[in-house]
C-alpha cells in the first residue's frame, strides 16, 4: 500500500498557490493550541514561487488574518544550508528572508537560522539544540517539527541527502548532520537528517521542473534506491505536490 499521496499540476504557479493555501490553512489550524509550530524551509526556484504566493495569500482578506497573527506560533528551521554566510546569494535563508520574513514582518525570534558561517560541526549542535529548545514533542529522542518542507533534485537528492550516501549519513540519528563532498556547490552543506525527516508529523514534497521525470519515478517504485524513496519508505505520509510528467 502506498504511504505518499501525489497530487499533480500542470505547471509550477499552480503548484506553489495550492501548496502555499494548504500551508497556511495548516498554520490556522495550528493556532488553535497556541503551542509552538516548526516548520523547516529548502530552498530552490519552487520555493521562490511558494514564497511569494504564501505572502500574497496570506495578504489576501479572505484568510481572516493578518500577518503577524497568523505566524505568531510559527518557528522556521531550515531541511538543509549551504556553508555559506547568510548574505551569500547561495543561502536558503537569504532566500526565506527576502521572499517571505520581511515581506511578513516575522519576528527574529522565531527563525532559527542554520549557521552556514561558522564552523560545520558547532552549527549542527546549535541547530539541533534551538529545535529540541522549541518543539514540545519528541519521537525516539527526535525532536519532531510539524512540517518538512523539501524539493526534489534531479538525482532525486532531498534537503542536502544525496545519492551514494555512506552508511554513516544513511543510520545518522542527531537530527542535524555535516554533509561533505556534496555532488553540487558549495561541496559543505548542513542537512536535516533521515532520522529527523521519518520523525516529522508531516513530510510535503514540492517536485518541480524539467528533467526530474526518472528520478521521480524512481522514487515512486518500491524498490526506489534514491533519497527521496528512503523518505517515503520511513515516513508513513508523504505528500508530494508535482508538476512533472509523465510520472
Amino acid at each position: 500500500m502506498k504511504n505518499y499521496e501525489l497530487i499533480s499540476f500542470t505547471n509550477p504557479d499552480e503548484l506553489a498557490h495550492v501548496a502555499a493555501a494548504a500551508w497556511l490553512h495548516e498554520i490556522k489550524s495550528a493556532n488553535d493550541s497556541g503551542k509552538p509550530y516548526c516548520v523547516a524551509l529548502s530552498g530552490g526556484r519552487i520555493t521562490q514561487k511558494f514564497f511569494t504566493e504564501s505572502v500574497a495569500l496570506t495578504k489576501n482578506v479572505t484568510l481572516e488574518a493578518d500577518a503577524p497573527s497568523l505566524f505568531k506560533n510559527v518557528h522556521f528551521f531550515w531541511a538543509d544550508e549551504r556553508c555559506v554566510p547568510p548574505t551569500d546569494p547561495d543561502s536558503n535563508y537569504k532566500l526565506a528572508s527576502e521572499l517571505l520574513f520581511e515581506p511578513l514582518e516575522i519576528p527574529e525570534s522565531q527563525v532559527h537560522r542554520m549557521c552556514g558561517e561558522i564552523s560545520p560541526e558547532e552549527a549542527v549542535k546549535i541547530a539541533a539544540a534551538e529545535l529540541s529548545n522549541v518543539s514540545v514533542t519528541k519521537s525516539n529522542g527526535q525532536p519532531v517539527l510539524d512540517l518538512i518542507l523539501l524539493g526534489m533534485g534531479e538525482d532525486g537528492h532531498v534537503a542536502s541527502l544525496f545519492p551514494n550516501a555512506t552508511s554513516q549519513i544513511l543510520d545518522a540519528t542527531a537530527p542535524f548532520l555535516v554533509i561533505e563532498n556534496s555532488p553540487k556547490p558549495p561541496p559543505t552543506r548542513l542537512s536535516l537528517s533521515f532520522a529527523c525527516i521519518a520523525a516529522a508529523k508531516k513530510v510535503w514534497v514540492l517536485a518541480s521542473g524539467a528533467g526530474k521525470a526518472d528520478a521521480l519515478r524512481e522514487s515512486l517504485a518500491p524498490s526506489g534506491k534514491t533519497p527521496l524513496a528512503r523518505v517515503l519508505q520511513l515516513h508513513p505520509a508523504v505528500k508530494i505536490f508535482s508538476d512533472i510528467a509523465p510520472i
